[in-house]
This record gives C-alpha cells, sequence and structure tokens, in this order.
C-alpha cells in the first residue's frame, strides 16, 4: 500500500513551483492562472539520516529510502463545488489523496498575477477550505438522502451511519471543516467509506519570498496566526530558493548555497517529512547483505502487520522478531555490543513496532 499527499491551493501562489523541486518534474510554470489543467504526480524519496549512519556501521550493498507519492493538483477557483473553474476535477482529485499540503502565497511580485491585487493569505486560505466545505456538505446531504430507505427498514448499520453523517452535516453548516469535528471512534469506522475532503490531515506551506527566510513577514505571521486557531501545522518555504537548489547536482556546492541562504537543508526535506508525519507514518529498518532498507507503515502497527510489508511469506510463517532500536545501534556501535547490553529483544507477532526500530524477522514456510 502506497502514501500520497497532494499539493494543493489557489492559482499562481506557487505549487508547481514547489511540486517541480520536490519531484525534478519539469510541469510548465507560467504567471497566469490554471496553467496546470491536469493531475501530476511522482514517487519520491522521503530524507533520513538515519539509513546513512545505518550504512557506517553495518555496511550492505545499497540504501533503500522509504518514499512517498506526491501529487500536483490543477489550482482550484472559488465556486469550484459548484463546478467554476476547473471544480469538479479538483474535488475528484482531492479525493484520491491521504493528506493535503496548502500551498499559500506569503509573497509579492506585481509580474505574477494573482486573483486580487492585494496579497491576503488568510483570504486565500478561507476560499480554498470553503470550497471544500461546500463540497462536503452536499457529499454528506446526498449521502443521508441515500440512506434513508434503510433507516426505515431498521437497518441499525444505516441508522447508525445516518446519525454521524447528520452530526457531520451540523458541523459543515457551521463552515467548519470536519478535522474540527469531535467524533469516537465508533463514529468514525461508521463512516470510514465515504472519504470526506475536510476530515482529510492537512498542512499549510507558506511559499515566502527569499528575503524572509530567516525572519517572517506580515503575511506568514497572519497565516501562523490562523493555522494556530485551526490547530494545524505551518511550515515556511521559498520556491524560488527551493527551485535554485534544485538545479545544483554538484554536492559541494550545493551545500554552500545552502551557508549561504542561512539554511541547513534544502526546505523540501522537512515538508517531505511533515508530510510523513501528517499521514501518521513511523519508519522501521532491515539491515545487512544486499541491503539496508526503510519501510514504512502506520503508527501502532504490529510486527506482524510490518513483517507482510516486506513479503507475505514473511508474515504467515512469522515465528518472532528481532529487535532494537536505531538509538542503541548509534550507541552501541555494532549489534553484539547491543546484545552484550541487554538491548536486543525477542518479540511476538502483537508487538507495537517503534519509529527507529530495526527489525529481523525469522519466519519458516
Amino acid at each position: 500500500m502506497g502514501f500520497n499527499a497532494g499539493i494543493i491551493g489557489l492559482p499562481n501562489v506557487g505549487k508547481t513551483t514547489i511540486f517541480n523541486a520536490i519531484t525534478g518534474a519539469d510541469a510548465e510554470v507560467t504567471i497566469y492562472g490554471f496553467s496546470t489543467t491536469k493531475t501530476d504526480s511522482r514517487t519520491v524519496f522521503v530524507p533520513d539520516k538515519r539509513i546513512e549512519e545505518i550504512q557506517k556501521i553495518i555496511e550492505a550493498d545499497k540504501l533503500v529510502y522509504t518514499t512517498m507519492e506526491i501529487v500536483d493538483v490543477p489550482a482550484l477557483a472559488q465556486g469550484a463545488s459548484k463546478g467554476e473553474g476547473l471544480g469538479n476535477r479538483f474535488l475528484s482529485d482531492i479525493q484520491k489523496l491521504d493528506a493535503l499540503l496548502h500551498v499559500v502565497r506569503c509573497f509579492e511580485d506585481e509580474n505574477i498575477i494573482h486573483i486580487d491585487e492585494k496579497i491576503d493569505p488568510v483570504r486565500d486560505v478561507e476560499i480554498v477550505n470553503g470550497e471544500l466545505i461546500l463540497a462536503d456538505l452536499e457529499a454528506v446531504t446526498v449521502q443521508i438522502d441515500r440512506l434513508q430507505k434503510k433507516v426505515r427498514a431498521h437497518d441499525k448499520e444505516a441508522i447508525k451511519k445516518s446519525e454521524v453523517l447528520t452530526k457531520c452535516q451540523e458541523h459543515l453548516f457551521e463552515e467548519k471543516p470536519l478535522s474540527q469535528i469531535e467524533l469516537s471512534d465508533d463514529e468514525r469506522i461508521a463512516i470510514k467509506d465515504t472519504s470526506l475532503l475536510t476530515m482529510k490531515p492537512m498542512l499549510y506551506v507558506a511559499n515566502i519570498p527569499e528575503d524572509a527566510i530567516n525572519e517572517d513577514n506580515k503575511y506568514v505571521k497572519a497565516l501562523e496566526e490562523y493555522a494556530n486557531k485551526e490547530g494545524k501545522k505551518l511550515i515556511k518555504i521559498s520556491g524560488q530558493i527551493e527551485a535554485d537548489i534544485a538545479t545544483i547536482e554538484d554536492e559541494e556546492e550545493k551545500k554552500e548555497f545552502l551557508e549561504e541562504m542561512g539554511l541547513k537543508e534544502p526546505g523540501l526535506y522537512q515538508l517531505l517529512r511533515e508530510g510523513y508525519s501528517l499521514l501518521n507514518l513511523i519508519t522501521f529498518f532491515t539491515v545487512g547483505g544486499k541491503e539496508n532498507r526503510a519501510w514504512t507503515i502506520k503508527n501502532n502497527s504490529t510486527a506482524w502487520v510490518s513483517a507482510g510489508k516486506i513479503h507475505s511469506d514473511i508474515q504467515r510463517g512469522f515465528i518472532r522478531a528481532e529487535v532494537y532500536h536505531y538509538e542503541d545501534l548509534i550507541k552501541f556501535k555494532s549489534e553484539p555490543a547491543i546484545k552484550d547490553n541487554g538491548k536486543f529483544r525477542l518479540e511476538g507477532k502483537e508487538y507495537m513496532v517503534k519509529d527507529g526500530d530495526i527489525l529481523h524477522f525469522r519466519f519458516n514456510v
């Protein structure tokens, strides 16, 4: 099972520039709205220095990073929920996404056309969120109507689902995204197949000018205040700087450029990690031999589920997992030393894998 995160936003906020920098794509970037009219997607490596440190201690033939699919969604227009702009296509594309990276313009450039002469990131966010809320409201209302025949027939599952959807409908009528609604685990299970847009995890990405890298401008401050009220996270990226970094092939030259900009690493590395975190994912490692490899699993996955991530035969014939943590490898420098210090464990199927665990699976088929 793969995971994806979609880049969304209004026209000319820098969505496609950031997408190109992340993925090495060459999608067209223009000063005109809706220059991107179809969805583009690329699979990218998620940066993780831990696998590189593991390689220094336990050498393997190659390193394999974990990956995530990044999707560039066509820009949204006000009225998209009623079919304006690329309306239905935009909303359909978002339904297929696991998480949303909402790019918001926090820079001035008279050469780049925007929806209004005045730059206002909070207004822009409210336009996008408003369209998602309206789309969800319509979807919820349609589903409630479709359930009524089964509700009248006293179908318990339909009654439960209708009750939860009605609760969601009332919340949406208050112009609030469903990310802010309080639902029990049972209620969430009842509507898990609905794919409501405002329930998807979202990260705000402030696209900032070069001179705002180390000091927030007024637009970033306004957006940050809005994000805090919503309980969402905000990261700052200069799309132009990231585009420049992406053109530098020599690693030393790239390092020098980052130092000149006052950056420890490309901002896109943080964006990818935050996208990964947004999806509630963790990483475990398998090491030695042909490859040192990072694997992606949902948080709170068992050793048995993790074994299946590698191969169905390993899961089917699972005997036990030999487990130690990345931090212990860094501290003790070898597996024998880890064992000598009592940090090497044998765990069964129900062991809950932790982020940074290094696993050896024993199995028999």
